[in-house]
């Protein structure tokens, strides 16, 4: 979301931090020490979130206690005020920017009242009009999830957005499936430029897979924007820690995004890299002579070989070449110049 030339990396802590405070600091430091550029949790109050007899998803289930309600887990997850300040004063000491999804009209202001001018709609909030236009009012930059939706449903969240103030260019709309974790064959990344081209914004991909290939892949189709669960042990019990990177393979996709990043940065013009330059006397080939011939003599394609090194007539040229008399006698292997040639 920086305007830099930098793909910017989200690693998303959620509810990663169960509810314990020392964890969600360690989960900072996790993402710090990876090279991300922002460390996402989630705020909301779970009596503004869901009913208290809603049942919670199939991977929740297999998560965490199965009897316990989606409001009694989310009960146990819920950050105070107090559990902000602590977080966002961490990542002040870590050197890497906060960021949390609100939920609700309350975790909006709170998260204003921190300072925090990035907001994120998550996807299940993105059928839900009066919340979109709240966030278009209170953040200056919007990033929007997309899971569970069609073109048409993001087109007209994207215009709630615009006709309650936010512009266009400072949207960014991310791909995303919301499954944990999604199935390879479920990803469909290349929905990701069919957004770029509908909405007309920046766009990128909030990746649930587990690996991370994907997200890789996303950069390399032009993601501005990649997002990605982390945990410290994906065997903890909680809803997301299961399609969750840990630390290790958090650090390895942060190193491959900036790589495959650097790879995408050049002008597109074909030729020769400066890096390259210095190979290609060693690698390409020149015209040589296969066997002796004596001066006078009219040179037959017979007579040529195309040897290393390349600091000679080019093996291009050798229709130039065939034909023409030599002017001094010439030896085996000789590489041929133009000299050797009458003009």
């Amino acid at each position: 979301m920086d305007k830099t030339n930098h793909v910017t990396i989200i690693a998303e802590a959620g509810v990663n931090h169960n509810g314990d405070m020392e964890l969600a600091k360690k989960l900072i430091d996790a993402a710090a020490d990876a090279g991300a550029d922002y460390v996402k949790f989630q705020s909301f109050q779970a009596d503004k979130l869901v009913n208290k007899t809603a049942e919670k998803a199939d991977y929740q289930k297999a998560s965490t206690d199965p009897v316990e309600t989606q409001w009694e887990m989310l009960k146990r997850l819920e950050l105070s005020d107090d559990d902000h300040d602590l977080l966002i004063a961490h990542c002040e000491k870590r050197g890497i920017k906060f960021l949390s999804t609100p939920f609700d009209q309350l975790s909006i202001a709170l998260l204003r009242s921190k300072g925090i001018h990035i907001g994120k709609i998550p996807s299940g909030e993105l059928t839900n009009k009066p919340f979109i236009a709240l966030m278009a009012i209170a953040f200056e930059k919007i990033i929007i999830s997309t899971g569970m939706c069609t073109l048409e449903e993001v087109m007209a969240a994207t215009h709630v957005l615009m006709e309650a103030g936010a512009k266009k260019e400072n949207i960014t709309v991310l791909h995303c499936n919301t499954e944990y974790p999604t199935p390879m064959q479920d990803v469909n990344l290349r929905a990701m430029e069919s957004l770029r081209y509908a909405c007309k914004t920046e766009v990128g991909y909030s990746d649930h897979t587990l690996g991370i290939e994907i997200p890789i892949a996303a950069t390399a189709l032009g993601a501005t924007i990649i997002e990605k669960h982390f945990t410290l042990d994906r065997t903890m019990p909680g809803p997301d820690h299961k399609a969750s990177l840990e630390p290790a393979e958090l650090k390895a996709m942060v190193i491959a995004i900036r790589n495959v990043e650097l790879a995408m940065s050049g002008s597109g013009v074909k030729e020769p890299s400066p890096s390259e330059m210095k190979n290609m006397v060693i690698a390409r080939k020149s015209i040589h002579l296969a066997s002796d011939i004596p001066k006078g003599q009219i040179i037959e394609r017979s007579d040529l070989v195309m040897l290393r090194p390349g600091d000679g007539i080019s093996p291009m040229d050798v229709d130039s070449v065939v034909g023409k008399k030599t002017t001094q006698q010439l030896k085996a292997n000789d590489k041929l110049v133009w000299e050797h040639l009458e003009s």
